[in-house]
Formats: structure tokens, sequence, C-alpha cells
């Protein structure tokens, strides 16, 4: 029985990953880290990884970036393995999740869909075939309470491409201001915030004549949930190294 500490056990994300978990038989959560320290559950919730009351065999982390310090210093001084899943991070922060892995087993993704991990292998086949002769734009939706954008995981899209390409390419975030005709090295990143869509990304190539649309939508939550579970099991079987999702679908 793998025991499991969740980073934002009261937020929505949090609250999504102790239920789904207390339908499993492989895994437990045995404590909570939150600033709101109210108990909804069997377990205890603490405002600091510091007073977890006892040492876990991982923490699932969808919180916010700024806890990220505590987290890291904590599971490196304990020796406990982190799947990292929240967004928003900083080029520095990405860093130090980065170098915990040389000490520590991580798993860092932008996104915990399998699916969406799909799309990213489809687009990057896409974009080798396809070349320089496509314009690329992505198109991300969230509902209107996401604080970050472009969201991680259009970054994460937008990487993955840019690496297929020999890192040509330059990101555009905002077309209001600009006053001339698309460059084809550009690769366009757009937001759209409303409601309470749970998560849709677009990878559009437009050519001469025809375009091409790879699309993942996510329905709920639980696709996310379920993903950074898994890992975190996959995790704890891990010594120290940074992990991703390829690692994750390659030991199934």
């Amino acid at each position: 029985m793998v025991k499991i500490a969740i980073t934002g056990a009261n937020g929505k994300m949090g609250r999504v990953i102790s239920g789904l978990i207390a339908q499993r038989d492989d895994c437990e959560v045995i404590a909570g880290i939150d600033i709101n320290t109210v108990q909804i559950g069997s377990f205890p919730i603490v405002k600091s990884p510091f007073e977890l009351p006892e040492k876990p065999d991982v923490i699932i982390d969808f919180s916010h970036p700024s806890a990220l310090d505590d987290l890291l210093s904590y599971c490196t001084m304990n020796g406990v393995p982190v799947v990292v899943a929240t967004t928003g991070y900083t080029d520095d922060q990405v860093t130090r999740i980065k170098n915990a892995g040389e000490q520590i087993p991580v798993f860092f993704t932008f996104n915990m869909s399998l699916g969406i991990n799909l799309l990213v292998e489809l687009g990057k086949r896409a974009a080798n075939v396809l070349g320089g002769q496509f314009d690329i734009e992505i198109v991300e939706k969230h509902h209107n309470l996401k604080k970050d954008a472009p969201s991680g995981t259009a970054l994460m899209i937008a990487e993955a491409i840019n690496n297929e390409l020999g890192n040509k390419l330059h990101y555009v975030y905002d077309r209001h201001s600009v006053r001339k005709p698309r460059e084809s090295t550009e690769i366009g990143l757009h937001s759209i915030r409303g409601g309470t869509i749970v998560g849709e990304h677009d990878i559009i190539f437009a050519g001469h004549d025809e375009v091409i649309t790879l699309s993942h939508s996510a329905a709920s939550k639980e696709v996310f949930a379920n993903g950074s579970i898994n890992a975190a099991i996959f995790l704890s079987k891990k010594d120290k190294g940074l992990y991703d999702m390829s690692d994750l679908l390659a030991d199934a």
C-alpha cells in the first residue's frame, strides 16, 4: 500500500484525487497539506509538509507555485518522491524542480492526461512531416478561474513542436498590437477563459488551401487526477531522477 500525501488537499483537484484514491486498494491518503486546514476527510491536513504526522511514500502536488520551496526542501531533506502537477511556474522554479531530480525521484509534467500526451506526440509527428510548409497555432481554453495564461500544457505542446523542428521558432502570445504579416517562424499561442471549461487544446497547422487541426478536450478533472495517482504509484518504486508521462507509459 503506497502512502500518499496531497499538497493542495482542500482544493478542487486535491478533493478529486483523494476521492479517487479512496476507491483504490493499492494506495491511501495519509495526510493533506493546505493553507486551509479544515479536515474534510479521514486524514489530517497541515499547513506545511514539515508538519506531516508521518513520512509519506510520495507526495502529489496540485497546489500553487508559492508552495514549491517548502515542498522541495521537505522532499529532498527526507528522500520523499514528489509528483509535481501544479502549473504557472517561472523558468527559475522549473529549473529547481528539475535539479531536485538529482537527489530524489521527481515526476514533472505540465499535464497529467494520457490523451494530452498523445496529442503532443501527434503534434510532433505532424510538425516533422509538414516542416516549414504550414503555419502553427495553438489555442487553449480553460475555466474563468484559471490564473496563468497561456496554460502550461500549451507551452508544453509548443516546446515539443519547437524541439522537433530544431528550436528555430519563436512564440507570439498576442497579436493585437502587431501590425505586420505573420512570420513563418512563429508559433502562435492563444488563451480563452470562460465558464467551467475543464481544458481544451487545439494544434492548428494552416497551409495553402488546407488546414489540419489536432484537438483534445477534457470532460472532467478526473483525467488529470487519475494520471497523477498513477504517476505516484510509478514514482514510489523509482530511484532518484526526473520522470514524465513518457516514462510512465514505457513502464506500463
